[in-house]
């Protein structure tokens, strides 16, 4: 996207694409009927295995060059620890500039980072300054395409779908990518992987520019402080009670993900079943998203936030008899399909955010999530070396039910104190 000088220079400028014709049975297929969602689509997938497959290769070259454990997790923590201030402070950039150049600009500096990296001078020190400089632009990135997408889709359930789409990517990155890059490395040197990386962001910014529309900046440039979308987005009691709808839950759900080694090997399970139950958290995340995105519509979505949500963690309560692994797959796969909810919460964000907002609301949105996923790694290995795992994760699942209902109450009083509906917890689906 671009602004009205640059229009001339790329696609005319015009009002948004018509969105899809979507209801209950419109399902995912009628997103990819928008012509400008299919690049972005594209785009998306490519940056995603290239991040997944960088992530890989450039760890494997890290451990290779220094031998050091620490600096090769060192490498894969660099990916999160930049996520915090980058989004914080690029947050405002997600409205004050045209979409479309801001997309094609991270694209390229990520392309620049890991190109650099191919060179083979390039110090253990430089590599590591380039993976931090790559996840200080990624907030943006997320943030300002996610936010495109309702000029795109419409802010209506083609944004949902879409969104969801998105979504589902990059939870099978998770599954395919680090197995795709794994399989590169057996026939490809670490650096020539990243090179292929470097071409994917390239790709990507291709894709971008040339399959979009060049539209204006949703806000005035201004010169307000980085730390003015933050206080605008949590400032608002009901946009603060949705933004940690999305933020916290994922801050207890990642404890049995987190914990999963220790666990297996708690109960006498092998590599292979480590695997599995590995796997059955984001295979039952994105069952339940194609379920919710494909069998239900708007209203069905809306009013499953709530049960959902409340319900996400409890399965991972049987965790407290300390199961065995048919037992922990049911209970991962159950709570991954409870991710449903993220629909309907999708669709009560985008209404609840103002235009001129929703580039900055988008990217800490998704700041948020990334940041204090790590955090609750974090807490729950902490919490696992004074208690036994399994209490952990039982511990986990019980506060974060406990945190979810707190804030659904939040909610339904926030959207009674804005004339909000009266029958459901948030706003009604359009």
């Amino acid at each position: 996207m671009s602004t009205a000088n640059e229009a001339s220079s790329g696609p005319s400028a015009g009002p948004s694409a018509q969105p899809a014709p979507t209801g209950p049975t419109a399902g995912y297929r009628s997103v990819f009927r928008v012509r400008e969602f299919r690049p972005v689509f594209a785009a998306h997938l490519m940056s995603v295995l290239g991040i997944v497959v960088a992530e890989i290769a450039l760890t494997v070259l890290v451990f290779r060059t220094t031998g050091s454990p620490l600096m090769s997790a060192l490498t894969f923590a660099l990916g999160f620890l930049p996520y915090a201030l980058g989004g914080t402070l690029l947050a405002g950039i997600a409205d004050r500039r045209p979409a479309r150049r801001v997309l094609v600009g991270c694209d390229l500096v990520c392309a620049a980072c890991a190109a650099a990296m191919v060179l083979p001078g390039t110090p253990v020190a430089g590599l590591l300054v380039l993976r931090c400089a790559m996840a200080f632009v990624a907030p943006l990135f997320q943030g300002t395409r996610n936010a495109s997408l309702a000029d795109i889709l419409g802010p209506g359930d083609a944004f949902v779908l879409g969104r969801s789409l998105m979504r589902m990517v990059a939870q099978s990155a998770q599954l395919i990518g680090f197995g795709l890059g794994g399989l590169l490395l057996t026939v490809l040197a670490p650096r020539a992987a990243i090179a292929l990386t470097a071409a994917g962001f390239l790709c990507s910014a291709l894709l971008l520019r040339f399959g979009t529309r060049a539209r204006p900046a949703r806000a005035a440039a201004d010169r307000t402080s980085p730390l003015a979308g933050l206080r605008a987005v949590l400032g608002d009691r009901r946009l603060r009670a949705l933004t940690l709808l999305f933020w916290l839950p994922p801050v207890f759900v990642i404890a049995p993900e987190a914990l999963l080694v220790p666990y297996a090997d708690g109960i006498g399970a092998g590599t292979v079943a480590l695997g599995v139950m590995m796997c059955a958290l984001p295979v039952g995340t994105i069952a339940g998203e194609l379920w919710a995105g494909s069998a239900l519509g708007p209203r069905a979505r809306s009013r499953l936030v709530a049960p959902l949500a409340a319900a996400g963690l409890l399965p991972l309560l049987v965790y407290a008899v300390r199961p065995g692994v048919v037992t922990v797959l049911a209970a991962l796969l159950l709570a991954g399909l409870a991710h449903a909810y993220t629909l309907g919460l999708d669709q009560w964000y985008v209404d609840a955010v103002p235009d001129e907002l929703r580039g900055r609301a988008m990217t800490l949105l998704s700041t948020g999530l990334m940041t204090l996923q790590g955090v609750g790694m974090a807490l729950a290995g902490l919490a696992a070396e004074l208690l036994p795992v399994h209490v952990v994760v039982a511990g986990a699942a019980v506060l974060g039910t406990a945190v979810v209902l707190l804030l659904l109450a939040e909610l339904r009083s926030a959207n009674r104190r804005e004339g909000g509906p009266k029958n459901e917890t948030g706003p009604t689906a359009k």
